[in-house]
């Protein structure tokens, strides 16, 4: 079990500390919502979140099958409802791979990275679509 402390600073900022690590992450509201965009939102953090769970997975995936995977890149994209609640509604995903399409382990990698801890804790109303593009 992990313990992050959050701290409300006033302004719609919040700071949070990891426990163990004692490392910290600075949140703003962002600008549509009230906020000056300053730094991450809080649902900024849950896609990347989900992006930088997706590309630890497949790190470690790489790693037991001894490939080496540094310089893939994850970008998510936020889409936020246009109707109350505000609430995610999509978090689509691009995949960049520094690896040819015709790796013998390209399924093996997706899957992990399709079968990551945030990306299965998120609701099924929260679509998101990744889309694997392999370029070594």
């Amino acid at each position: 079990m992990v313990k992050v402390d959050i701290k409300y600073t006033g302004d719609l900022h919040c700071d949070a500390t990891h426990g163990p690590s004692q490392s910290k992450i600075a949140t703003d509201a962002p600008t549509d919502n009230k906020g000056k965009g300053e730094a991450f939102s809080p649902t900024d953090l849950v896609a990347t979140a989900l992006g930088a769970c997706m590309s630890t997975i497949m790190g470690m995936k790489a790693e037991e099958l001894g490939l080496d995977l540094r310089g893939m890149t994850v970008s998510v994209q936020k889409e936020m409802s246009k109707a109350a609640p505000r609430r995610i509604v999509g978090l689509p995903s691009e995949v960049h791979i520094p690896l040819p399409a015709d790796c013998p382990q390209r399924e093996v990698l997706e899957q992990a990275a399709l079968n990551c801890p945030v990306h299965k804790s998120l609701p099924s109303e929260i679509k998101r679509p990744t889309k694997f593009f392999w370029e070594g």
